[in-house]
């Protein structure tokens, strides 16, 4: 068992170092694939109810999980099958150079002052409206963006390999692409996609709060402060409407030490958010530096996860201990009958016993 931990970890480092060397796959990528599949069903199960949302939100996820959990039965005693089988997933699931990539482009677009670029550029990275954002507004929504994914796209699949292996980054990545697909407040997903919206909130709340620390104690790495970072987690977060990505894009903010949040618009859509953060507004200098700040993150995400992955399992040791208990207890059911023997032989001896207190009776009369 410690062994085929081992190597579930080695797959996951493995496989986060595809992705920092190679990034996504250029085609047929498995979760691109999943979205097709996945917008076949909606089409075919969308119903203005929360209750079908439940059933589709639980098919996608569950036949995504099962086949994981199939996969990782498969591979439990075939080291080298389960070493590939993980470094395939997590290298899948991934998506910390293709955050980066767009995180430098987004920065050498906006330096270059082609607007135009950037706005088009934007929607790889978020949904946000770019049609009026200047370059401060573009800059600002970049880093946003690159905090919030960093956690979505690099640290929860993380999390979640690290302790369920294979199933736990496939259902992870399932999850996540459900809520971006059908997660909506628009019309058509406010009640339908409430289900994909509510599993994803809860598939991240570990995950958010592991980065925003992720970035407080790497704040000096990027020129900022853990202390500044910590107070702008602290007393920020809640301005955010997202529970998950306030305490993120916070900690991004105070180790940054710029200004973050905002008003936004979203397909016509205003949101008015507190602000994040203190300083100024983010250019392409603190852009950069978040896309840094995101690789230092994934880096403590990794250890961490390889780690988690390597470590013995309580519950399957505490199994063994249970059904080694209940063998014990079984042969320990001898020992009644066994004790009941011993009884009934005390009893006898116990009854011829008692004679000998009358017959010694005499002993103090005769020696009076």
């Amino acid at each position: 068992m410690i062994r085929s931990q081992c190597v579930t970890a080695a797959g996951i480092v493995a496989g986060y170092a595809a992705d920092t060397v190679f990034g996504d796959p250029r085609r047929g990528h498995p979760v691109a694939l999943f979205g097709r599949a996945v917008g076949a069903l909606e089409r075919r199960m969308w119903a203005d109810s929360p209750r079908r949302g439940v059933v589709f939100a639980g098919t996608c996820v569950g036949a995504v999980a099962g086949a994981g959990a199939a996969l990782d039965v498969m591979t439990r005693n075939r080291p080298v099958a389960r070493f590939a089988l993980t470094a395939a997933a997590t290298w899948t699931v991934l998506g910390g150079r293709g955050l980066a990539e767009e995180g430098e482009a987004m920065a050498r677009l906006i330096e270059g002052g082609d607007l135009p670029a950037a706005r088009k550029r934007l929607g790889h990275l978020c949904g946000r409206d770019a049609t009026g954002l200047d370059g401060a507004g573009l800059a600002r929504a970049a880093t946003e963006s690159i905090a919030e994914n960093t956690s979505d796209a690099v640290v929860a699949p993380l999390v979640w390999g690290g302790l369920a292996g294979v199933p736990g980054l496939l259902a992870y990545r399932a999850v996540n692409t459900l809520d971006a697909m059908v997660g909506h407040r628009s019309p058509r997903y406010a009640r339908f996609g409430w289900a994909a919206a509510r599993a994803d909130d809860v598939a991240n709340v570990v995950p958010a709060r592991l980065s925003a620390a992720f970035a407080v104690a790497a704040a000096p790495f990027v020129g900022g402060q853990p202390a500044r970072a910590l107070r702008a987690w602290r007393r920020d977060a809640a301005q955010h409407p997202s529970p998950n990505a306030g305490p993120v894009e916070a900690a991004f903010a105070g180790a940054l030490g710029v200004r973050l949040g905002g008003t936004n618009s979203y397909g016509g859509r205003i949101e008015h958010r507190g602000t994040l953060g203190d300083g100024p507004a983010p250019g392409p200098v603190a852009l950069r530096r978040s896309v840094r700040l995101s690789r230092l993150v994934g880096l403590a995400a990794v250890a961490l996860a390889a780690v988690t992955a390597a470590s013995p399992r309580v519950p399957r040791s505490g199994a063994r201990v249970a059904r080694s208990g209940a063998r014990v207890a079984r042969s320990g059911a001898r020992v009644p009958r066994s004790g009941a023997r011993v009884a009934r032989s005390g009893a006898r001896v116990a009854r011829s016993g008692a004679r000998v207190p009358r017959s010694g009776a005499r002993v103090p009369r005769s020696g009076a």
